[in-house]
């Protein structure tokens, strides 16, 4: 049997990744002539791979249907991305996910070459993530939503608020949307006639229906999600011009922490929130940038307060509020 070679191997993933291929583009994206593909495709194809070639200046190849194709084709840096994905998932917020990841990762070092068997292993071995903070999610809950936004499937569920109280909800499933702690599904609510967010944890007996609905102009799920848990949920929601651009501020604010609007000048808007106007004053001290709040007065009045008690504390005067 002719010795499958890591070329090959980036040769079949090539074709599995479009239907058909140019031979010179073919060549141009392994580094080798013409000449040396051809010999290659004739590898693969004493190996059993059913690939497909148009003769002529404009031939090109394909691979056939039934390919029966090796266990794993993954480059170096896919093999290091699914290990850290798994080993990341594996205390994460899907019940189960734990045991299913491992029983993943035990797959996978077992049809690794040896020197990338090594890498990963020293990956597992050095990493130790922290445990999820929030009740893990059900995988066939997320499964079924999931479903029902693809084939625009009214739900029916259960839905437990903040404060504890439960309703019975008839959502359009549009998006699910994972922010690291927490899932949450965008959808639009029937009764309230508006899109809503929903934490996926806090559903239950959710059902899809049979009929399927119109899609709707829907939010950007992600964009929505950021505003709807960084400023939507809190007693004092803030809008402030930061004297930075919104790449710059990307790194200082999380989206589950504010929303940041890029004016293209220079500056941009944060949009956040808290239940504490101390809470916000520290956080936009924090973030080492000059910065004009504009809303609310409540924190802008707040501000100069402490503006005032940090200039008397520093030239040793005083008077409390």
């Amino acid at each position: 049997m002719v010795p499958t070679s890591a070329r090959l191997l980036r040769l079949l993933a090539l074709l599995q990744a479009r239907p058909e291929w140019a031979g010179h583009e073919l060549a141009a994206r392994l580094g080798v002539t013409v000449r040396t593909l051809r010999r290659d495709m004739q590898r693969l194809r004493e190996l059993d791979y059913p690939v497909h070639s148009t003769p002529g200046v404009a031939g090109g190849y394909r691979l056939g249907s039934g390919a029966v194709l090796p266990p794993l084709l993954l480059d170096d840096d896919e093999a290091i991305a699914v290990v850290l994905s798994l080993r990341s998932a594996a205390p994460h917020t899907v019940a189960g996910l734990a045991e299913a990841s491992v029983r993943a990762l035990a797959k996978l070092d077992q049809v690794l070459p040896a020197r990338l068997r090594e890498r990963t292993s020293a990956l597992q071995h050095a990493m130790v993530p922290l445990a999820s903070p929030v009740p893990p999610v059900d995988a066939s809950m997320l499964t079924l939503i999931a479903a029902a936004c693809r084939r625009y499937l009214r739900l029916t569920f259960d839905y437990r608020d903040h404060a504890g109280d439960f309703s019975t909800r008839t959502a359009e499933p549009h998006r699910l949307v994972n922010t690291g702690y927490r899932w949450y599904l965008v959808a639009f609510d029937s009764g309230a006639g508006d899109w809503r967010t929903f934490r996926v944890d806090r559903i239950s007996r959710a059902e899809a229906t049979r009929g399927r609905f119109a899609p709707r102009d829907a939010p950007d799920a992600a964009s929505f999600v950021a505003a709807q848990v960084s400023t939507a949920p809190y007693r004092y929601h803030a809008r402030v011009l930061v004297r930075a651009s919104g790449s710059d501020l990307t790194g200082l604010v999380a989206p589950t922490v504010g929303v940041i609007e890029d004016l293209g000048t220079g500056e941009c808007v944060l949009s956040t929130g808290s239940d504490s106007l101390d809470a916000l004053a520290f956080h936009l001290t924090a973030l080492g940038v000059e910065f004009q709040v504009q809303e609310p007065k409540a924190l802008i009045e707040h501000m100069r307060f402490l503006a005032d008690r940090m200039k008397r504390g520093a030239t040793g005067g005083g008077a409390s509020r």
